[in-house]
């Protein structure tokens, strides 16, 4: 039997993206794709609830020349893979494909990713996981219309990682791997293991003063210390470097560093 892939995402079962990703490892394993029915950028690994969470429709997705089968739900990514891993999957994925994000997942932004939430969910139901994005603008990447990418430089190494992860497994202290592949990059860019800066890529603009009780949405705009990313960081190689990053990810969040 040929192991199972589980692709999802965070910018809806619909995004280029996924279906880009879908492509790449297609002829590694058996697919199943499951993903958010709406865009759900930066949800982080939230479960929200409202009355119609969990909702499950079956939808049609171009892949390549070929027509396949996937799954919308409704909900954060994290809850797209719980319902696929205990609803909608037949056996237990043997890998989790969070992506192909629009926008890179760097520094301190991991915490509010969807796409990484979405990895970090698999992994807790104990299957490994890799997150896939692609560095874009940042006025681009909560949209609804799927600007046209180059997803070529992603799939590359997004293939070659799933590959190795399905034959080798992860290091038992790694639970995600997040690969950002810079905008620009081809098929020949190299791929650095790097380190997650605790640097931010972008942040939030103060806003003017405005009626509170009305609904508004805070601007982001491109962090003004990238500069000051440390040496081997994610921030350093695809902002500087212009290079792919590979951060190895471990689940325990508590310090090892200085006392109380």
């Amino acid at each position: 039997m040929k192991p199972l892939i589980l692709l999802t995402n965070d910018d809806g079962v619909f995004s280029p993206g996924l279906a880009a990703l879908a492509e790449a490892v297609g002829h590694l394993a058996d697919l199943l794709i499951v993903a958010p029915r709406w865009q759900q950028t930066t949800m982080g690994r939230s479960f929200p609830r409202n009355d119609s969470s969990g909702k499950i429709e079956e939808v049609d997705l171009r892949v390549g020349e070929t027509m396949v089968r996937g799954y919308g739900v409704s909900g954060s990514p994290a809850q797209a893979v719980a319902h696929a891993v205990l609803e909608i999957a037949d056996r237990t994925p043997d890998l989790c494909l969070s992506g192909i994000n629009y926008g890179e997942n760097v520094g301190l932004s991991l915490t509010c990713s969807g796409t990484l939430g979405a990895a970090f969910e698999a992994f807790s139901h104990g299957i490994p996981a890799i997150a896939v994005s692609l560095q874009t603008p940042l006025d681009q990447q909560h949209a609804t219309d799927y600007p046209a990418m180059d997803w070529g430089a992603c799939q590359r190494v997004a293939a070659h990682w799933a590959a190795r992860v399905l034959s080798q497994g992860l290091p038992e202290a790694v639970s995600v791997l997040n690969l950002n592949v810079p905008i620009g990059a081809d098929q020949n860019t190299a791929v650095h293991i790097t380190r997650q800066s605790r640097y931010s890529s972008s942040r939030f603009c103060r806003p003017a003063p405005r009626p509170w009780h009305q609904g508004f949405q805070l601007r982001s705009e491109p962090d003004s210390h990238l500069d000051q990313a440390e040496p081997g960081s994610d921030i350093r190689a695809l902002h500087f470097e212009k290079v792919i990053s590979l951060t190895p990810l471990g689940w325990d969040l508590s310090t090892k560093e200085g006392t109380l």
